[in-house]
């Protein structure tokens, strides 16, 4: 997971390599001489302040700046990391926008905005990519916050089309006195494939007025490009721009191709061009993704890299390539998602790179825990026709390897950047009795609200939804997973299942996509919560769960509470798939799938941690043991869907404290119900009515807050929940 220091958060946001030696092949280093140096006037891009600096380049000055932002950028990935491979590709287009236009009078939209590095440079924030003192001074995506050049915090996809449309129409509407100019909506890298960015074209169209679509087509999705879309797009690179149907067209906008993406005298006399038009235009670039990364040969997977070195002698660093040689339609290349391997074309990898100082380390939890559960999932495919797995774009990021995508064939789908359509597809396959499993990040289904609540619960769906990077976090302001748990467990028929080990995680998952008809299926959708940071830690280090050492199965459970307080995860067995384990539960009827587990029985003091925040709950029973010779209960709820009303009751008898901890949004989550409860059964006996104290976050957003730092500030630390504890006796 991202520290503080991290550029951004996006669907493959990680610093941890699986199987990656320190000893691995590296991209080309960067020649001294043509690596601009912070503060050296010999540099053009030391000199780069504001975008009239470009503007006061002599025009064959502009490739020798294009040369050296390149060289900066692969320096700033081997040290830093970051969305490397989309920005090299627009690196000339970016220095034509600001050669041609006037930010921020102009209005430039990046659509995601994983693509603004280049834009962020040449706009007083160079120095944030070429001094590593300073690589931490602004996000991965544009930011108002930063510069009067960032119009939007824009860290997801497809908007910048719709948030053009609002700016070209109030200045449409004020006129000269609104202070806007041209207005500029950059797209692509994947991005035309949301929906809400066919819904901004279609509203483009009809408003009329100055607006100008940079489409910038690099024949990538994060992942390979899905969708009927792109054949047609396909035919229109081959042809130069002529070729019917062109869907831009189609929508009644006006349309202009440009081929040579990576020529900034092209590029500059194309937005020369459409500048202060009258209407909607679409300005069709063609770009090379990763333009400037070493294209040799370097993983034995890879089949369709260049194996052409960088030549520097090139006017912007750019060399040719043959990863672009592929039929259409075109789904992926055949590198691994190794994040340290990116190379120039059509290559997954490119979209994240992780520094070099991450070769070598372990899995990330959603690379592990992804994995996991498609290893329990693949053996089922031969016998279960209807099972099937939807990625909306982010498979690698979240396990959904290249391999096992080849394996799946038919059973894995990749929708594209569409997470309202995955879930509503999801929703259709469910109807027709498929069984569905649709896996991305928890801040991407925020896209998909709508659908969770009309398409999949309304209707009772047998949906099964992987919710990735839930909880807290140490990253940006847009990619937060805090929030989850408060929209999850709070739509009418969707029940949410916390686990909080690899054991119950492949039971929740087994249960909840239990073929149609099978014995204690649940009735509806599920939400599989991904076990985080803290889980994962757990599980390679048992003495972090110092309670039960995580042998939750083998502990005796007490008959002093209700036999539903009791049901351990015992009854599940466990088997070897494809190196990692696949599980089936026993006995899993819905019920036993909503009980609470009660791993130590104590009194005085219950502590009942929520997911991600179950080690922490071990954790403090056990200091309250040491230092205060308190036995506390320990309970592991399991999901967060609905209270356990035995267990709660079973706590008035000899508790005078129920704590709750949860690494989300405290108001409208978790926590709170369970104060509520003890509000709305109050008893006549005050001594059976604990006191009840909730931990969680608080109801902000925050950007690149280190993990550590964020517990400390929500007092979810051992020493503060302990202390809190003990101030109440």
């Amino acid at each position: 997971m991202r520290n503080a220091s991290g550029n951004g958060f996006d669907s493959s946001d990680s610093f941890a390599v699986s199987g990656a030696a320190e000893g691995a092949a590296r991209l080309h280093d960067i020649p001294p001489s043509i690596t601009p140096s912070h503060g050296d006037d010999s540099h053009l891009l030391s000199r780069i302040a504001s975008p009239a600096d470009v503007k006061a380049l002599a025009p064959d000055e502009l490739a020798e700046l294009c040369r050296e932002i390149r060289a900066t950028l692969l320096a700033y990935g081997h040290q830093h990391g970051g969305h490397i491979g989309s920005n090299l590709g627009m690196v000339e287009a970016t220095v034509a926008l600001h050669r041609v236009f006037d930010s921020p009078r102009d209005r430039i939209v990046f659509d995601v905005s994983h693509q603004s590095y280049v834009h962020k440079m040449l706009t007083g924030r160079a120095g944030a990519y070429m001094d590593p003192n300073r690589f931490g001074e602004v996000t991965g995506f544009t930011n108002p916050d930063e510069s009067e050049h960032d119009q939007f915090v824009l860290g997801h996809t497809g908007t910048s089309i719709s948030l053009a449309c609002g700016l070209a129409k109030t200045r449409d509407m004020e006129g000269p006195g609104s202070g806007i100019g041209n207005v500029v909506a950059v797209i692509g890298d994947g991005s035309l494939s949301s929906g809400v960015a066919f819904e901004g074209l279609n509203n483009a169209a009809e408003q009329g007025g100055n607006l100008i679509i940079v489409f910038n087509d690099n024949e990538m999705s994060i992942a390979g490009d899905f969708g009927g879309m792109y054949g047609p797009l396909a035919r229109l690179r081959a042809s130069g721009g002529t070729a019917q149907p062109n869907l831009f067209n189609a929508f009644g906008l006006d349309y202009r191709y440009v081929e040579a993406g990576n020529d900034v005298s092209a590029l500059v006399a194309a937005f020369e061009e459409v500048r202060d038009i009258d209407h909607p235009v679409v300005v069709h670039i063609h770009t090379l993704k990763g333009a400037g990364y070493d294209g040799e040969e370097t993983h034995a997977d890879r089949q369709t890299a260049s194996a052409s070195p960088v030549s520097f002698d090139s006017p912007t660093g750019v060399h040719p390539t043959d990863n672009v040689n592929h039929s259409e339609p075109w789904h992926s290349d055949h590198c691994n998602l190794s994040d340290h391997e990116p190379h120039e074309g059509q290559c997954e990898a490119s979209h994240w790179q992780n520094p070099d100082a991450a070769i070598g380390k372990p899995d990330d939890p959603r690379k592990h825990y992804g994995k996991m559960a498609m290893a329990a999932l693949e053996p089922r495919f031969a016998a279960e026709p209807g099972l099937v797995v939807i990625s909306p774009a982010t498979p690698g990021s979240n396990g959904i390897t290249h391999e096992f995508r080849e394996r799946a064939g038919a059973h894995y789908v990749d929708t594209g950047i569409t997470e309202s359509h995955a879930v509503a597809y999801a929703a259709g396959i469910a109807r027709a009795g498929g069984t569905p499993v649709v896996a991305t990040t928890a801040s991407f289904f925020q896209r998909a609200y709508d659908q969770f609540f009309q398409e999949m619960s309304l209707n009772r769906s047998r949906v099964t939804v992987l919710d990735f990077l839930g909880g807290l976090s140490g990253s940006d302001n847009t990619h937060s997973g805090a929030y989850d748990v408060t929209m999850f467990s709070n739509i009418p028929g969707v029940t949410m299942l916390v686990p909080t080990s690899a054991r119950d995680y492949l039971a929740d998952l087994a249960w909840a996509t239990a073929p149609a008809g099978s014995a204690d299926a649940p009735a509806g959708p599920a939400v599989i919560r991904v076990p985080g940071e803290a889980i994962l830690a757990a599980e390679r280090d048992a003495t972090l769960l110092p309670v039960t050492g995580g042998q939750i199965a083998d502990r005796p459970q007490s008959a002093s509470l209700p036999a539903s307080a009791s049901s351990a995860s015992g009854g599940i067995s466990a088997a070897t798939v494809r190196g990692t384990v696949s599980v089936t539960a026993q006995h899993a009827g819905a019920r036993h799938m909503l009980d609470w587990r009660v791993n130590q029985t104590g009194s005085q003091v219950a502590i009942i941690g929520l997911g991600n925040a179950y080690p922490l709950a071990e954790q403090t029973a056990a200091a309250l043991s040491d230092d205060y010779g308190i036995t506390a209960t320990v309970i592991d709820p399991r999901q967060c869907t609905s209270l356990d009303s035995d267990v709660l009751e079973s706590l008035r008898d000899g508790h005078q404290q129920v704590i709750t901890l949860e690494d989300g949004q405290l108001e409208g989550g978790w926590g709170e119900k369970v104060t509520a409860y003890y509000a709305n059964h109050h008893v006549s006996d005050d001594s059976r009515n604990p006191h009840v104290l909730n931990f969680g976050a608080a109801k902000e957003f925050t950007d690149r807050v280190p993990l550590g730092e964020l517990n400390e500030r929500y007092g979810l630390t051992v020493e503060q929940v302990t202390e809190a504890i003990t101030r109440c006796f």
